[in-house]
């Protein structure tokens, strides 16, 4: 007895299937084409009205392209779909919005004696090819250098302690992580300057800074490095275990290189949290129009202390040159997130 079957099996290197192609170019295509027609000729006015316009239009035609297109599936899948796209949208839209200002004002403002002088000779109002602020980029990265070397680990090791140890202290250290990640940061450099600057334990300088600084970034990194050590599969654990390894031995070469790549994701949003923080710097590295590589003696300039200062000056010069440092505070982050990446990257395909 022969069965046939009057289904065509595809197999993936047919042809596509043009029509749904077109199908899909109508909708998407269309729909914005489509709400701009209604938004010129109704009274909805900007672009927010354009883009509630798209979105509703969207999930209609995307419904009936669930519905009745030459592949049905789910009209939820569809409009799930047209969410995300819809997300996304917003999403960049509000970067842009950040970004946009900082790097055209920035731009305008560039002069290369602004990356290859400090503000020591420089007096207010001053044009713009007078002075820079080489001292307060080598001041932040001091600065976010210490408190990583401060906080990074310690937050390691507290994640460790709670995931892998579970010791009669990891309620306690839960709470205090928590405790900490709501500290506002003028109340982390409050503390650091009544408990060590007035004391006399320390003065003005980088180190104070950077401790004030890890004080905000050790719970970020100790809760992301947490969530990330507990993706790792119990299944590696308990194979080690079985082989014979001790639990020290399961963290240092099963838990942690499996978990590299998170680790160093939570190291950095760690550092992106610190990096623009004023507030604490003033009290603590108070600033300086002078390059200081030393953190242990003398105030420290950092980006965040310039930007404020100069806005506080409020001439047309020294606006700008806020709105360049801004733009060189951005690189360096984004910068310190892509070469992490790839380095993680690299080590990961060896």
């Amino acid at each position: 007895m022969t069965i046939t079957s009057t289904l065509k099996s595809r197999k993936p290197w047919d042809a596509k299937d043009k029509k749904y192609q077109l199908q899909q170019l109508l909708v998407h295509v269309g729909t914005p084409i489509l709400a701009v027609l209604v938004v010129a000729k109704t009274g909805i006015r900007g672009g927010s009205g354009l883009f509630f316009t798209w979105l509703g239009l969207h999930l209609v035609t995307g419904a009936l392209l669930a519905k009745f297109g030459r592949r049905k599936y789910s009209i939820a899948n569809s409009t799930i779909e047209i969410l995300l796209a819809a997300s996304l949208i917003v999403f960049i839209t509000a970067a842009m919005s950040v970004l946009a200002p900082v790097f055209t004002k920035g731009t305008a403002a560039f002069s290369s004696n602004l990356l290859f002088q400090d503000a020591s000779t420089t007096e207010p109002g001053a044009e713009l090819i007078t002075g820079g602020i080489l001292h307060a980029i080598i001041g932040t990265t001091i600065i976010v250098l210490l408190a990583s070397v401060i906080s990074i680990p310690i937050g390691i090791l507290a994640a460790l302690y709670v995931t892998e140890v579970r010791g009669r202290l990891t309620p306690y250290v839960r709470f205090f992580v928590q405790a900490m990640s709501g500290v506002p940061s003028i109340v982390a450099g409050l503390f650091v300057y009544a408990a060590l600057i007035v004391s006399g334990v320390l003065n003005f300088s980088g180190l104070s800074g950077a401790i004030a600084l890890s004080i905000l970034m050790l719970p970020t990194v100790a809760r992301t490095a947490e969530e990330v050590l507990l993706l790792v599969p119990d299944d590696l654990r308990s194979a080690a275990l079985a082989l014979g390894a001790t639990q020290r031995k399961v963290i240092r070469m099963v838990v942690l290189p499996s978990a590299g790549a998170g680790l160093v994701t939570s190291s950095i949003l760690g550092i992106a949290r610190v990096t623009g923080e004023t507030a604490p710097l003033l009290l603590t590295a108070f600033g300086s129009t002078q390059i200081n590589t030393n953190p242990f003696t003398d105030p420290m300039a950092a980006l965040p202390i310039y930007i404020f200062t100069q806005m506080l000056l409020g001439t047309d010069n020294d606006v700008a040159r806020a709105w360049f440092a801004c733009m060189v505070l951005m690189m360096m982050v984004g910068l310190l997130f892509g070469t992490a990446r790839l380095l993680v990257n690299r080590r990961n395909l060896k």
